[in-house]
């Protein structure tokens, strides 16, 4: 079993930065990849950013790149996500979800809200 609990969301204005954390415990060895998706109300979940925790190789979607960041710390097995010039379509709730490969994320967080005002 692997426990993710993410961290750092909240109310934030157009334009300001955010971070999230996500913290693994558990059997995270098996999981290599590790990322960030993301739903708004009323639209599917989807993937925002991705990293593997022994590769370090990463994957933004489009709508985030040049803005968000992924890192990891792998002695604190934490990710992180950096959120820079945030925009009010990035409201969403943010899950940060782990698993062995990157078609199979099998352990997901509880969510962290984040809400971007205009």
């Amino acid at each position: 079993q692997v426990q993710l609990v993410e961290s750092g969301g909240g109310l934030v204005q157009a334009g300001g930065s955010l971070r999230l954390s996500c913290a693994a415990s558990g059997r995270t060895s098996s999981r290599d990849v590790i990322g960030w998706f993301r739903q708004a109300p009323g639209k599917e979940r989807e993937l925002v950013a991705r990293t593997r925790w022994s590769l370090g190789s990463v994957y933004y979607a489009d709508s985030v790149k040049g803005r968000f960041t992924i890192s990891r710390d792998n002695a604190k097995n934490t990710v992180y996500l950096q959120m820079n010039t945030l925009k009010s379509e990035d409201t969403a709730v943010y899950y940060c979800a782990t698993g062995a490969t990157l078609s199979s994320w099998n352990y997901w967080g509880q969510g962290t809200q984040v809400t971007v005002s205009s």
